[in-house]
């Protein structure tokens, strides 16, 4: 600790071992000690004490829609980062559709990051893209430091990122097994979506009976058994039924690959409270009934979902129509994901650890962040500081995301951010920014 330059004090540090009073010092980006609360401080470090301030671990969110470069006007590096580090994410993992061009080649990549360098107020990794035409890129696309490769079994509501048959499916999996890589799955069967009702309007139920729970059922044990005959490693995006879990538990007591992810609008917003005609609550898969929500929050206690992320995908305010069948589809969650998640966590007995767990430790773990994820030594000094005991009510006014269309508005939450640094610096503070200060990630072998 005699080098430190930073020493970060807390009652409630959350650490590996759990939660204890601890003296957190950090030099040179990087975490060096994790010590006894009443540990000195070395001459010329700086100390900060936070009091009974909880110091979480950065969050890290591997599922966000930032849409730059291409549409911007929907999200964008510069807002999305900032809504980022107000809400206690210290690193994102950006997806490959819904910017122009979309992450699938190599060439796309680099102009993505081209553009995110100088407007990411966090660190920033990428997605790349699996499309039917694209196998030849992959390898080239893993060797550039992509995370792994998005792919849609179902239309993904934009034309220049098709979905995968079974076929296709096969060629790209085989292929991404081939070098060791990870495909991440929209996992809803086009043909389940194309029987069921399609009514439109602005009723809720009617759209919800539009994306039934046996199209992701379907979809994610044609995935299943893709990976189980492959030996390949798949991740299950955005989970909302609940009729599939225990097919996946089945999988990996097989050995099969595969893990899978939530999002906090579907552990804590329910089919039964979504207004009519407010397609601010629309996604795909859609939010379901509230029994389906508390067999969500069991398979998180338990383990078989590992995750939680936002898929945080914004658009326009002129996108979201009354009309549920041709609104857009995506909910906006960047700056507030960790107090919603929170908020429900506690009132069903769960704690910070658990949240942490959940949305920073096993994140890290998807894509291999092994610097990020955890307080102890060695790791990136990425911390949210947090009030869990205090309470707002969300203003739409008051969010940094560039549209600031929310499901949340008006809605009481716990857990206040009172400030968000990055490798030992300040760069969120009592709705203050720093300059951007975010590096660009990519996968180590």
């Amino acid at each position: 600790m005699s080098d430190a330059e930073l020493v970060l004090r807390s009652t409630r540090v959350i650490t590996p071992e759990g939660t204890r009073a601890a003296t957190v010092a950090v030099a040179r980006g990087t975490i060096t000690a994790v010590l006894p609360y009443d540990a000195p401080v070395p001459d010329g470090a700086r100390l900060e004490d936070l009091g009974d301030h909880v110091l979480l671990p950065g969050l890290v969110d591997t599922h966000v829609h930032v849409n730059d470069p291409g549409r911007t006007e929907w999200e964008g590096f510069w807002t999305a980062t900032r809504a980022a580090a107000a809400g206690g994410i210290t690193t994102l993992v950006d997806m490959p559709l819904n910017s122009l061009p979309p992450t699938t080649t190599v060439d796309h990549l680099r102009i993505k990051q081209e553009v995110a360098a100088a407007k990411a107020h966090i660190d920033v990794g990428f997605w790349g893209g699996a499309l039917p035409d694209n196998v030849k890129d992959l390898r080239p696309l893993h060797e550039a430091g992509v995370y792994g490769f998005k792919a849609f079994l179902s239309p993904s509501g934009v034309d220049e990122f098709p979905h995968l048959d079974q076929e296709q499916l096969a060629r790209s999996l085989a292929e991404i097994a081939g070098f060791g890589g990870l495909l991440i799955v929209h996992a809803e069967d086009p043909h389940h979506l194309d029987a069921a009702p399609q009514q439109g309007g602005p009723k809720y139920a009617h759209f919800l009976a539009s994306r039934p729970r046996d199209a992701e059922d379907t979809a994610i044990a044609a995935l299943i058994a893709q990976a189980k005959r492959l030996h390949a490693r798949v991740h299950i995006l955005h989970l909302s039924s609940s009729d599939a879990l225990p097919l996946i538990a089945a999988a990996r007591e097989e050995g099969v690959r595969v893990t899978v992810e939530t999002c906090p609008h579907y552990l804590t917003l329910t089919a039964e409270e979504v207004p009519d005609g407010a397609s601010e609550f629309k996604c795909c898969p859609p939010i379901r009934e509230a029994a389906n929500q508390d067999l969500l929050w069991q398979a998180l206690a338990d383990g078989v979902i590992d995750c939680v992320v936002t898929d945080h995908s914004p658009s326009t305010a002129d996108l979201k129509t009354d009309d549920f069948a041709t609104a857009w589809g995506g909910i906006s969650g960047l700056q507030l994901s960790l107090a919603a998640v929170w908020t429900e966590a506690r009132g069903r007995g769960h704690g910070l650890e658990d949240v942490v767990r959940w949305m920073s430790t096993r994140t890290s773990e998807l894509v291999g962040l092994n610097r990020k994820g955890a307080i102890e030594a060695g790791r990136d000094a990425d911390f949210a500081v947090l009030a869990p005991d205090e309470t707002f009510t969300v203003d739409p006014a008051a969010l940094q995301h560039r549209n600031r269309v929310t499901a949340y508005a008006g809605r009481t939450l716990s857990g206040v951010v009172k400030s968000t640094w990055l490798r030992g610096e300040r760069i969120y503070a009592d709705g203050e920014f720093t300059d951007p200060r975010g590096h660009l990630l990519t996968r180590t072998p």
